[in-house]
């Protein structure tokens, strides 16, 4: 087998491989050191279902007055210097659903790409030209469940070959970095001059001048950090096979008048949800925003990713966030307090009946 002739190399480093080191695979003409972008998938075997599935009859759920009395009982209860009076004797007037949505995309993709490997050759089997590597996307790999993130790095069969190491030209060593190659280096001790400072010789280099170099022995050269002194590399491609979701969410906008942060305190009530090779577009659900953001990242996730990636199924899900506004009255005055999430948490900023308690 033929070697590749290796460019001269620099004693402050290893230079990079130079391109005429690889071999040409056919499928891999794009393939570098280090790795390159995607590459494109084959088109989708399964094909798109010709209609959407039909729409889910939606139902907003809402809480009752007692459920909303309770919950501020609990909410007041729990604060030292909350009176019950107001819980007791408040009336409710009127209450008003502000629920938000979370709509949430998910798309589980396969990746793959390729980049040239090397490692000290010890005899390993060499099958570059034995029969054509198989294709990228030919490949075998064991994908994790849905949803899950993994890597795996596969040998790509029948591109590996033996050249000789670019970095030591073949010779399993490079000349030191410490010394420059000399073998030994300025004494530290005498600086150089073979004598102390009292006329007396230097013991240390005994008059030298110079000391051996520590860090090659003073032999002048240290084994090749590429090849490990085996003057030969295995080069071969190797196959990245990488598994990722990609993930958009939209929240409907809330008009409730309660803080935005209080809702990150709380879980939803899961409304809707759809998984499948590809999703569709929630249709026909009551706020429409909801449908506008899903149709607008359905088609976005399909035109950014299936270009790169093997889409291998999506997920969408509608969350309600349940927002109550309660207003009641409590000694001829109107106040406020608001019911939200799966939790029933209670926000209650102007509470009528407060006192001052420190606790020791």
């Amino acid at each position: 087998m033929s070697m590749a002739a290796a460019p001269a190399t620099s004693i402050h480093g290893p230079s990079a491989p130079p391109a005429n080191m690889f071999d040409t695979v056919p499928g891999y003409e794009g393939t570098i050191a280090g790795g390159g972008g995607y590459l494109p998938p084959p088109p989708p075997s399964v094909p798109m279902p010709e209609q959407a599935p039909s729409s889910p009859n939606w139902h907003i759920p809402s809480i009752s007055e007692d459920q909303a009395r309770d919950s501020f009982a609990m909410y007041v209860s729990s604060k030292c210097c909350y009176s019950s009076d107001p819980v007791k004797e408040g009336v409710i007037t009127s209450m008003e659903s502000f629920n938000t949505y979370r709509y949430r995309l998910e798309t589980f993709m396969e990746s793959r790409s390729t980049e040239w490997s090397q490692k000290p050759y010890t005899g390993q089997p060499v099958d570059a030209g034995v029969q054509p590597a198989p294709g990228p996307w030919q490949i075998a790999a064991q994908p994790p469940a849905f949803f899950q993130e993994h890597k795996q790095t596969i040998k790509v069969p029948y591109t590996s070959s033996v050249k000789n190491c670019h970095v030591c030209l073949g010779m399993g060593r490079n000349p030191c970095t410490t010394c420059a190659g000399a073998g030994n280096k300025v004494c530290w001790v005498c600086n150089g001059s073979g004598y102390r400072q009292s006329d007396d010789r230097c013991m240390h280099c005994n008059g030298r001048g110079r000391e051996n170099c520590s860090s090659c022995s003073g032999s002048g050269t240290r084994q090749c950090d590429t090849c490990h002194g085996k003057r030969q590399l295995l080069v071969f491609i190797n196959l990245i096979v990488k598994w990722s979701t990609e993930k958009d969410e939209f929240i409907a906008q809330d008009s409730s008048g309660l803080r935005v942060e209080n809702l990150g305190k709380v879980s939803g009530k899961e409304l809707f949800k759809d998984a499948q090779y590809m999703v569709y577009p929630v249709r026909g659900f009551p706020d429409v925003s909801v449908g506008q953001a899903s149709e607008r990242l359905v088609r976005d996730h399909q035109v950014k990713y299936a270009q790169t990636s093997l889409i291998l199924q999506q997920r969408q899900t509608i969350e309600l966030i349940p927002i109550t506004k309660v207003n009641y009255m409590w000694k001829g005055k109107p106040y406020v307090y608001y019911v939200y999430g799966n939790e029933f948490k209670v926000n209650a900023d102007d509470y009528p009946a407060t006192c001052c308690c420190s606790v020791m």
